[in-house]
This record gives structure tokens, sequence and C-alpha cells, in this order.
């Protein structure tokens, strides 16, 4: 029997074969057959017969003739005068991307401007712009990005995201979106399983006005382009990533055309759990820091107490941190994947850093424990370490202090105002220092509790006074540079600075009064007070060590405050919205 994958025809039959003697013969039998062909083997043939998907003649014209070469991507071409805002490329990539109810990896923003006899409003669907250096793909720690190398698509891979949501504040164009459920990011991939397959993207099927198209572009181009180009109004300016999708119109847009909701301001997500490893990783760095500028100018038995209350307490804030850092992953059992983007991502670096630190202090609070013995019980191995000790100390601090540089970099990378190098900078130092203070000083005056002989008035000479001083002139400082923010409300024109600086004096008030005023009772108010008290006492009492206490927990409530204040005020880049409410 002949064995084909399409109905037969007389033609199979041609040929010197003899025809069984039987009913009809072998032609009359296979003929027969071909009528009890399945519905779905029917189908299965005629669409074998098709060298191209059902629907291509619809979108052909909005596909590229041919595939990238070299030194070219595949990009969505925009052509602005078509779209007229239904949002059917909304639907569809919802709809064949199976995405949640609140998901959505294409949206649709308006630009407003004109005159009142002459308005201009045009709307703009946007998506993933594939760029040419993706920000997403640079900040990843994971590598949970790849830029395809024949047709530049940046896909996201689902297995390999921990959920550390870094993408989303590094892309300038909010396009990874994190799901919550899945504890993951997903993004828009430009259908590429269809594009392989020579079928359009939902997106470009879907538009009734054939608004988007998929092209093929130069990517020496694109860097050229965006040299000058600005992209779209009000748009984050496009050297940032070197986006590909090109934006088209045949009108000029009014100079006063901007984004709908280009003034309205909101509070940004304070992503709670990096609130609390930022804080309490410099609050130990600065207490380790601290510890060794009071080791190398005091040479005062105190010390030998000293050193290891004041590491142990650092090391164990230092300990909590990190433990907190987990809580911000959507799937914390990957957090072990955080190195692999070493070469590109800093928050793979701060990893490195903020671990070689933490390994350092716990060796450290350990050997500064095992010093703690009369000099004639100490064995030469001992001796060693207490000698090497402050070598140590230092190392710690400094290792600290690269970890704090690498959370800087974190945020700088994002190109946000409100988080460029030098204020980022000094207001992690000057948390380091204030909380380091504030943490040294606790622990001295927690030392007569172990130590019930000690002199008060040495403590008081070589450590509370100055740690006092030291204390008062931080948060003074600090308090005043956090204040020179608002100098920022007096700017005409809506500078991301200025709406920093609304949203602290507007929906974010009260917590910034609170900042401020458990900053000024912590870190001056209460202290200067204590200062003045010091000559008037021999020991260390109950009521002191609360007021100690209380000193060091509103300073640490100010610096959790003004943290929140770092994540909830910054002001985001953004592809144009819609009207806000």
């Amino acid at each position: 029997m002949v064995t084909t994958t399409r109905p037969l025809t007389l033609e199979d039959f041609e040929s010197d074969d003899p025809v069984p003697s039987s009913s009809g013969g072998l032609l009359t039998l296979l003929l027969n057959e071909q009528r009890t062909l399945t519905a779905v083997e029917e189908f299965s043939f005629s669409h074998d017969q098709e060298s191209a998907p059902a629907q291509s003649q619809y979108y052909s014209k909005l596909m590229p003739i041919s595939v990238p070469g070299e030194g070219e991507q595949y990009a969505f071409e925009v052509e602005l005068d078509r779209c007229s805002g239904c949002k059917a490329c909304v639907t569809a990539c919802h709809s064949l991307n199976g995405l949640d109810e609140s998901e959505t990896w294409r949206d649709v923003g308006l630009l407003i401007g004109g005159t009142e006899s002459n308005p201009v409003m045009q709307h703009v669907t946007t998506a993933c712009h594939h760029c040419v250096e993706p920000g997403c793909l640079i900040a990843c720690p994971v590598n949970a990005y790849e830029k395809d190398p024949q047709t530049g698509i940046v896909r996201h891979l689902d297995d390999q995201c921990f959920g550390c949501q870094y993408c989303t504040l590094a892309c300038p164009y909010n396009v990874p979106k994190y799901h919550s459920k899945k504890g993951i990011v997903r993004k828009c991939d430009m259908c590429s399983s269809r594009l392989d397959v020579g079928e359009a993207p939902a997106c470009v099927q879907a538009c009734p006005h054939e608004a988007i198209s998929i092209k093929v572009v130069n990517i020496e181009t694109v860097k050229e382009n965006a040299e000058a180009d600005s992209f779209l109004p009000a748009a984050p300016e496009p050297y940032l990533t070197l986006p590909t999708t090109n934006y088209k119109t045949s009108r000029v847009f009014p100079r006063n055309t901007l984004p709908a909701d280009y003034f309205s301001i909101s509070a940004q997500h304070p992503h709670l759990p990096l609130i609390i490893m930022l804080v309490l990783t410099q609050l130990s760095v600065g207490a380790f820091t601290v510890g060794c500028a009071i080791d190398a100018s005091t040479g005062s038995s105190l010390l030998d107490l000293f050193r290891p209350l004041q590491a142990t307490n650092a090391l164990i804030f230092g300990l909590l941190a990190l433990a907190a850092s987990t809580l911000h992953l959507g799937r914390p059992q990957y957090a072990f994947r955080g190195i692999l983007g070493f070469r590109h991502s800093w928050l793979s670096r701060e990893i490195v850093a903020f671990g070689l630190f933490a390994g350092l202090a716990v060796a450290y609070s350990l050997f500064t424990w095992m010093t703690l013995k009369p000099p004639i019980e100490m064995s030469i191995a001992d001796i060693w370490i207490a000698t090497a000790l402050p070598s140590m100390g230092m190392l710690v601090a400094v290792t600290g202090f690269v970890g704090v540089l690498c959370s800087v970099m974190i945020y700088v990378f994002t190109k946000r105002e409100f988080w460029n190098f030098d204020r980022t900078l000094i207001r992690f130092l000057f948390t380091s220092f204030v909380l380091g203070v504030a943490t040294t000083m606790l622990t001295a005056f927690a030392m007569p509790l172990m130590q019930p002989n000690i002199s008060f008035s040495s403590l008081a000479d070589h450590l509370l006074i100055p740690l006092t001083r030291a204390l008062i002139v931080g948060a003074t400082a600090k308090l005043v540079y956090d204040a020179m923010l608002f100098r920022y409300l007096l700017d005409f024109r809506y500078t991301p600075m200025k709406r920093s600086a609304m949203l602290c004096a507007g929906p974010l008030r009260w917590i910034t009064v609170t900042r401020f005023a458990v900053g000024a009772i912590g870190g001056i108010l209460l202290p200067a007070l204590l200062l003045n008290q010091f000559a008037e006492m021999s020991s260390v009492s109950g009521g002191l060590l609360a007021v100690a206490f209380g000193i060091w927990a509103l300073c640490l409530t100010g610096e959790f405050l003004e943290r929140y204040l770092f994540f909830a005020a910054v002001s985001a880049p953004r592809m144009p919205g819609g009207v806000r409410g």
C-alpha cells in the first residue's frame, strides 16, 4: 500500500504495479479509504499546504521583509497618527500571553497640549523597547535577562529570576512588572515565539488601525538618533538605554505638549525590607568604623572590654540586615544566585561585599572575646591575635565601606535625580555616622553593667563626652542636609527634585515631620541635655541608661523614616500615562 501524508489521487497510481483481482482492485480500495479521513487529518493536510499563518494576509505588510542582518535588530514602530487609544493592543497582549487580571505588558498613555482654540491630544501605545543597552539586563544580579544576538529581542528568563525587582527600578520606561503571586518579574518579549514562525506579535495583529508594526532597525542609527532625538515629550531620554521603538508622526507637537499625568505626583513603593537592610547595614558599618577610630585614638584599658561589646553589637545588626534583605525577594530560596551578575550588576557586587564584610566581622568579633584574658593566661596565638586585632578591625570597616559604596551605586545606576551619586553617598554616609556613634554610645553606657568597678569619670572622658558631641554634630548636619530638599519647591519647572520636595511637603508630610522631630530630639536635644549633666554624674544609673537607649532608638527611628522618604519620594521616570483622578 502507498503511504502518503495527503489524500490520494489517481496520479499516485499511474504505474505498472499489478492490481489485485479482488472486488474493485487496489485503486478503488484506497479511494474509498480517502473518504473516511477524520476532520483532524483533513485539517492537518490543509495546514501543511500553508506556507504562512492563516491571518498573514491581514498583517503581512506590517512585518519586515527579511530577518535582521549584521548590526540590525527587530523593533516596534508606532504610527502615532493612527493610534486611537482603543487599547485593542493591550487586550490582545493580555489575552494571548495569558496575563493575570491586573497585569499588563503593553500600556496606552496620552499626550496633551496646544491651546483652547487648537487643543492637541495624542494617544501613545508603549511596551518594551528592546533597548540596545537594556538597563534591566545590566542591573539584573542573576542574569535573568538575555538579548538575542540575532533578533535583538530582550527576553526575561522566568525560571532564573528570584524576584529582587531591581530591574523595575533600573528600567527608565517602567517595562518589567513584578508579579507578587509568582514572585518574579515578567515583561514583553515581542511575542518572539510567534516571530520565529513568521507570525506577527499579538499587538500588531490586534490593532484595527495598523498603528503598530515590526521593523528591522540599524543599531548604529539608533545610537546616532539618541544624541538628538527626544523620543517622546517628557519621556525618559533615549541616551539612557538606547530604546529601539520608533514613534512616527506627520504632525509637529506644540511646545507645551506633555503627558496627561505630568503634573500628578504620587508616592512610590517604599520597599520596606530594603529600608531595614540599608539602615542596619549602615549602622553596622558605622559602628565598626567608630570602634576602629576609638581603637586608634584611645589607649585606655577601657578598650579591653569595650572592643568585644562594640564588635558584637555591630555584628548583630549587620546579620539582621542581611537576613532582612531576603524578605525583599519574591523567591528567597534562590538567594544564592545573587552573585551571578557580579561582572555587570551593582546589586551582585553589594551582595559579595556585604557577604565578605559579614564573614570578616564574625571572625573579628570572635577574636575580640578570645583575647579578653589576663596577659599571664594568653597563649602565643592569643598574643598574635591581639596584635592583629586593630588591623583586622580596620579591614572589616573598609570592607563595610565598600559595601555601602555598592549600595550607593545600585541607586545611582537608575539615573533618578533624587538618587544621584552626591545625594545618595552623603545620605548613606551620614546614616552610618549618626547610627554608628549612637550605637557606640549605647555600648559605652552599658559597660558598667558588665564591669561595675569601672571608673565613670574615665568612661565619660574617653568615650561618653566625645561620642555625645559627635552625635550632636552629625545629627545636626544630617537634618540640615535633608531640609535642603525643600529649596526645590521654589523651582518654576516641575523638575524631578521639585516633585520629590512636593511629595515630602504634601502626601508624605506627616512622615517628613515625624522624621525631623524624632531626629532632632534623639540626635540633638537629648544628647545636649545629657552633655550638660556629665559633670554632676558619678555612675551610670538605670535612668541614665534608659535615656541613652532612648537616644539610640530615636536616632534609629529617624533614619528609618528618612530611608522611607528616600524610596517613597523619588520621582520615577515613566512613559506618558493617562489622566489620573
